[in-house]
């Protein structure tokens, strides 16, 4: 499977998020065979949690479906640049490759802001692709907060 049909994957779950009221994003935890092994999207309203990202929600089902902490050798795709408390426990999960969309310059932390992965203090650092899929990453974020304002 190709990085774009698990792209498609995190594009569903970010509508799907944007269909709940959240803010579309989406997640996708894919083995190297092609194994989809989590999929999430936001659900910080829904679930009054302002920790449930759409990364952190799939790392935590990929961690309790492989019943381990940590997740080397998996691949993060999502459809927004992780903010910084998603690129914290990208690290922390040994995610080893993170593929994401749409940039974010107000609220990023891989190559906005803080650039986690760049810290000293950072233990792991995943192999970073961007601007995978990222116009449709962008349209639907953008259409999401047109509609809102």
């Amino acid at each position: 499977m190709s990085f774009r049909s698990f792209m498609d994957i995190a594009l569903e779950e970010a509508k799907a998020a944007g269909a709940r009221g959240e803010v579309p994003v989406g997640a996708v935890i894919a083995s190297q065979s092609g194994d989809v092994i989590a999929r999430a999207g936001n659900r910080t309203r829904e679930w009054n949690d302002p920790t449930a990202h759409a990364e952190v929600v799939a790392i935590r089902a990929a961690c309790a479906a492989l019943g381990q902490e940590r997740l080397t050798g998996y691949d993060l795709y999502v459809t927004l640049e992780p903010c910084p408390m998603c690129a914290a426990a990208i690290s922390n999960a040994r995610i080893a490759r993170l593929y994401y969309g749409a940039g974010d310059a107000k609220s990023g932390g891989v190559a906005q802001g803080p650039r986690v992965f760049s810290h000293s203090q950072c233990h792991h650092a995943p192999e970073i692709y961007d601007g995978i899929a990222a116009e449709p990453s962008e349209a639907l974020l953008k259409s999401f907060f047109a509609e809102r304002r």
